[in-house]
């Protein structure tokens, strides 16, 4: 019998990776392939999207032949990425008008600056549901309106088109120059401070804040839907389905009822709690976002985004040598029993959940002779316990619904002393699925979906099995004794940018 199965393109800021998944949710192959990191400034990171193409164009064979499957198996294709990763491009030839600005990007802070000097800060939280930051696609769009020869011409004339990275890819499958479409999915929509939250369509009052012409942007469709049909790549497979990469993993580890959370750790963190029909506002420091929009009535989210997770571990091998490989840093961080006194606050690109201090930079604090490389270890890595800590503080504030376990996902999660020392700090259980391919998974199961090769939610839940759980253990003095340092010294990362580096 011809087996059926879904693929998922996994767009995200390192690599992009095609999965294929059967109808348990068991991961059948995977193919990945790194793209090249631009760091043309201080501040700036930006990617090749034409880059990305050709490697999507190679990893989805790859994974077919990994799997011993042709397309002709495939019932659908999903797509999860980078979200607030921002392209413009040329319809006509299909070429990029310039790099693509990623979410880690912040040479929109001065565009930020203005938006809250001319007093638009609160018609963009009022209307999208996001204080304007430079962590979202549409001041980087303004940026390369203002920037890139032709581009606003070109985007008022109906040329030039915008979009995410999945809107890009979309494009690109169902046609690309001959007819592609040009559409993204409400959960990548609402990145951008360019979409009404509860309208879920364009605003023109945020358009003209930002001076974005509406002909360049995508349509808003839900997140399980037939966008179209592949013309190239995987002729005749719908493109069914589209997540930004931490909603798809909301919907991969099946949290779909009200207080269900879940934390991806990969380059950053994202922690995300289901908060059902419900648009919660936060007052301390969490991002409200559409969850998913499976029909007609969307389920929202609220949101904790740490920039700095496993990009921190990579920056100890990288930059300083200190390990070889990235899973040699939990060898080295067991040499010792305690941070031995030091801290490191990983504020490479400023704080962003629950603090958002663009101003920041990274500190580390408590050096003494006593310090090795193994104390050093163990600071990166509660550097992300610490982050987490803070962001379900926040959560709990915030959605009066508290979270009691937490499930995790991401390839941090197979550091086994970084997930204990989470259910330490939270105080709550840790929980990691049989497989941790939630941000794929997401994906795919958005465009099973939409073809009805899963019937309903819950038949993705019945797929979900724990594999790994951590209870916490640590003493109630020490978690409060060492939240509180950790609390100083990231209160020592404050002001080191001294003002606005302009636009």
């Amino acid at each position: 019998m011809t087996e059926h199965v879904v693929a998922a393109i996994d767009q995200g800021t390192t690599s992009t990776r095609c999965l294929l998944f059967n109808r348990s949710g068991r991961m059948l192959a995977v193919a990945q392939l790194e793209h090249r990191q631009h760091y043309p400034q201080p501040g700036r990171v930006e990617h090749d999207a034409a880059e990305i193409w050709r490697n999507v164009k190679r990893v989805v064979p790859a994974a077919l032949r990994g799997a011993g499957l042709a397309p002709e198996n495939l019932v659908a294709l999903g797509i999860a990425n980078q979200r607030e990763t921002t392209v413009i491009w040329n319809r006509h030839t299909g070429e990029p008008l310039a790099r693509a600005i990623t979410w880690q990007d912040t040479r929109t802070d001065g565009i930020v600056a203005r938006l809250a000097e001319d007093g638009h800060s609160p018609l963009v939280e009022a209307i999208s549901g996001l204080v304007p930051a430079t962590y979202y696609a549409g001041p980087r769009l303004r940026w390369l309106l203002d920037h890139v020869p032709g581009a606003r011409a070109g985007a008022e004339a109906g040329d030039v088109l915008f979009g995410t990275m999945e809107t890009w890819l979309i494009w690109q499958l169902t046609g690309g120059v001959e007819g592609g479409r040009h559409v993204t999915d409400v959960t990548n929509a609402s990145r951008t401070m360019l979409m009404d939250i509860r309208k879920l369509e364009w605003s023109d009052p945020l358009l003209e804040a930002l001076d974005v012409p509406r002909r360049m942007l995508p349509e808003i469709r839900p997140s399980a839907e037939v966008y179209g049909i592949c013309t190239t790549l995987l002729p005749g497979v719908p493109v069914s389905g589209a997540l930004g990469d931490q909603q798809a993993a909301l919907v991969g580890q099946a949290c779909f009822s009200l207080g269900e959370a879940k934390c991806t750790y990969g380059t950053g963190a994202f922690l995300l709690m289901n908060t059902g029909d419900r648009l919660a506002r936060s007052t301390h420091g969490l991002i409200p976002t559409v969850g998913y929009l499976f029909g007609d009535e969307p389920v929202y989210a609220l949101e904790g985004a740490i920039a700095v997770a496993g990009s921190l571990v990579q920056w100890f091998r990288d930059a300083l040598g200190m390990i070889q490989t990235a899973a040699q840093i939990e060898t080295l961080a067991a040499t010792v029993p305690d941070n031995g006194g030091c801290y490191i606050v990983p504020a490479f690109s400023g704080l962003y959940s629950p603090r958002w201090h663009p101003d920041a930079r990274g500190v580390m604090v408590g050096l003494t002779s006593f310090i090795n490389r193994g104390h050093l270890a163990r600071a990166v890595l509660e550097a992300t316990g610490w982050q987490t800590r803070e962001v379900v503080d926040a959560m709990n504030a915030d959605s009066g619904v508290p979270v009691t376990r937490l499930k995790v996902d991401g390839g941090m999660t197979a550091n086994h002393l970084l997930m204990q020392f989470v259910a330490d700090v939270l105080d709550v259980p840790v929980e990691r699925p049989l497989g941790s391919e939630a941000v794929s998974l997401g994906a795919a199961y958005a465009a099973g979906l939409a073809v009805g090769h899963w019937s309903d939610l819950e038949v993705l839940r019945a797929n979900w099995h724990r594999a790994a759980a951590w209870e916490p253990a640590m003493d109630p003095d020490v978690r409060r004794r060492e939240r509180a340092n950790w609390g100083r010294a990231v209160n020592r990362s404050y002001g080191w940018v001294q003002a606005p580096a302009g636009d």
